[in-house]
């Protein structure tokens, strides 16, 4: 089974809008659809209140006309077209969804986050973790939700196998960042949240890319579009996961990186695993 994930930064501007930007990240779409995915997990949709419009409607239907769409949006007290999640699956597949609540504090549960299919034997559930922000104002916060989720996961892990994936905005390790010396009190690279992160591997998860690739460097999923320079320096974070519950790891036989050319922001990542 392949199974792709990737945060987008806007499905809206990438099927609609004409600037240079969406073009670049239609020619990224274009890669994943050529890679022939059993299921695709969207992070980042920005889509309204409504979800998708006739005209995405329409352009899904002709770059996917074998998958089934489902998509989760940020509802108010939230920010219109903010974060939002989305699931593609091939037509054949006929998972249960749920729009998961894990009691987050703030606005969190309904900021569009969280999808998961349900599958005979096992799950597939996709997060946009929420940021720490701008001077750490939602850190607080974010602990909160790091222990929430982790729960969440876990006790979907005592029913099946989970396969676990999203934008989790952290980098883990000092080897998932190209720079953790200058990094350590950025959101996505505190204390805090890497032991949040290590908290929810404990739970009985595996960091999918490091069990297949060992510790390799210089290999990562972000890289800041604000710094024009960094993709082309390999200025990057690895924050984009493909987790599966420590008994499916040996099944696991590819977990990388799509190539996003030129793109600055996330790179897709694709996950190759044996399970029916």
């Amino acid at each position: 089974m392949r199974l792709i994930s990737w945060n987008i930064d806007s499905l809206n501007a990438t099927l609609t809008s004409d600037s240079a930007r969406a073009v670049m990240s239609r020619e990224v779409m274009n890669n994943i659809v050529e890679q022939d995915p059993e299921v695709i997990a969207i992070q980042e949709t920005k889509l309204p209140r409504t979800g998708p419009t006739k005209k995405h409607e329409g352009i899904l239907n002709d770059l996917f006309p074998d998958y089934e769409y489902v998509w989760c949006i940020s509802e108010e007290p939230a920010r219109k077209s903010y974060a939002g999640t989305m699931f593609l699956y091939k037509n054949h597949l006929k998972p249960s969804i749920t729009y998961p609540k894990i009691d987050a504090p703030d606005t969190m549960d309904v900021e569009g986050r969280m999808i998961t299919l349900e599958f005979g034997d096992f799950y597939v559930s996709q997060v946009y973790t929420p940021n720490a922000g701008s001077g750490l104002v939602r850190l607080e916060e974010r602990q909160q939700w790091d222990e929430k989720y982790a729960e969440y996961l876990s006790s979907l892990d005592e029913k099946k196998p989970v396969i676990a994936t999203g934008d989790f905005n952290v980098a883990h390790k000092e080897i998932d960042i190209a720079h953790p010396d200058r990094n350590h009190l950025s959101a996505g690279f505190t204390d805090e949240e890497r032991e949040g992160f290590t908290q929810l591997l404990n739970k009985g998860f595996t960091d999918t890319f490091r069990y297949v690739n060992g510790d390799v460097t210089g290999q990562y999923s972000w890289w800041n579009q604000r710094a024009k320079t960094s993709k082309v320096n390999n200025s990057g974070w690895r924050i984009d996961y493909w987790l599966v519950s420590d008994r499916l790891a040996d099944k696991v036989k590819k977990s990388d990186m799509l190539d996003s050319g030129e793109r600055q922001d996330h790179t897709p990542l694709v996950l190759d695993i044996d399970i029916d």
